[in-house]
């Protein structure tokens, strides 16, 4: 498992620029699979692993292919599964994989993208893959930046979401009324990138109008505010009193959270943060 810090879909791209690991990449799918184009894991050469492929036996088998192919120097590039050669393993959902086996991947190109990740910048690693591979295989894996949450606001609700948010390994940045924020003006200092959320939940809605003018201001992947409908009609009326137009308003989700009039602090809690993370999701270069 990787740490907290090293979201999972970068983890096998950290480790393997900064060790000997083999990088075995997906660079096609036949069918449908519980992974993503693009998924890597890494395999040192005692086998240790990071990352996976959601399914132990391919990683066992993937594992022994990255050694042998450590030990004779050359890249590897194996099909599994449907109109796979190798007939003594098969995947249980029928589908088939193409996976890229590089026991020498460039490791200045994944330090490169570990710097380039780290300053919440967009990153690419091109797959040396043999000049005859089918054209529709992965030919450069992408990556984006962690999703990081900056939440405003006060309450159990916030307290909660905050935990869970460590839980799970999400950066979050929580100001509260008074401390760090003042009713009526903007959040000073506070970086918002694509990859970045923000979250209003206040039960008292008289804060929400400046930070919410400020939001739409950022790029922000997702702004999300809680209220009823009262206090929904309301914010919308000023918004546009104030000159905002319907497609800066549509890009607010409120009521935010996947589960619907959440009313215990916890539940709500998970509720944001699933929508906020399923929205992060469909931004991933290999959806």
């Amino acid at each position: 498992m990787a740490p907290p810090s090293v979201p999972h879909d970068h983890a096998a791209l950290v480790h393997a620029a900064s060790s000997d690991a083999v990088l075995c990449t997906i660079v096609g799918i036949d069918g449908s699979f519980s992974r993503r184009v693009g998924t890597q894991l890494a395999v040192d050469p005692d086998k240790t692993r990071v990352g996976d492929m959601a399914d132990k036996c391919l990683d066992d088998e993937l594992a022994s292919h990255a050694v042998a192919a450590l030990a004779e120097g050359k890249p590897r590039l194996l099909r599994y599964g449907k109109g796979s050669p190798i007939v003594d393993f098969r995947l249980p959902c029928g589908s088939g994989l193409d996976i890229w086996i590089d026991p020498a991947p460039d490791r200045a190109a994944l330090r490169d993208c570990v710097a380039t990740l780290e300053t919440r910048e967009k990153a690419s690693l091109a797959l040396p893959l043999p000049v005859d591979a089918p054209d529709h295989l992965l030919r450069e894996r992408h990556y984006i930046p962690a999703p990081r949450l900056v939440l405003l606001g006060a309450g159990g609700e916030c307290a909660s979401l905050v935990n869970l948010c460590e839980t799970q390994g999400i950066a979050v940045e929580w100001r509260e009324a008074g401390q760090g924020l003042d009713l009526g003006r903007a959040p000073e200092g506070v970086a918002v990138d694509w990859w970045t959320a923000i979250l209003l939940l206040f039960h008292d809605h008289e804060w929400e109008h400046a930070l919410l003018q400020w939001a739409l201001g950022t790029p922000a992947f997702l702004i999300g505010a809680q209220g009823g409908a009262p206090a929904r009609e309301e914010r919308m009326a000023r918004l546009r009193a104030a000159g905002r137009i319907e497609y800066e308003l549509a890009r607010i989700h409120s009521p935010v959270g996947l589960i619907p009039r959440a009313r215990d602090p916890q539940v709500l809690a998970l509720s944001v943060l699933s929508e906020l993370v399923g929205t992060y999701e469909m931004l991933h270069p290999h959806a």
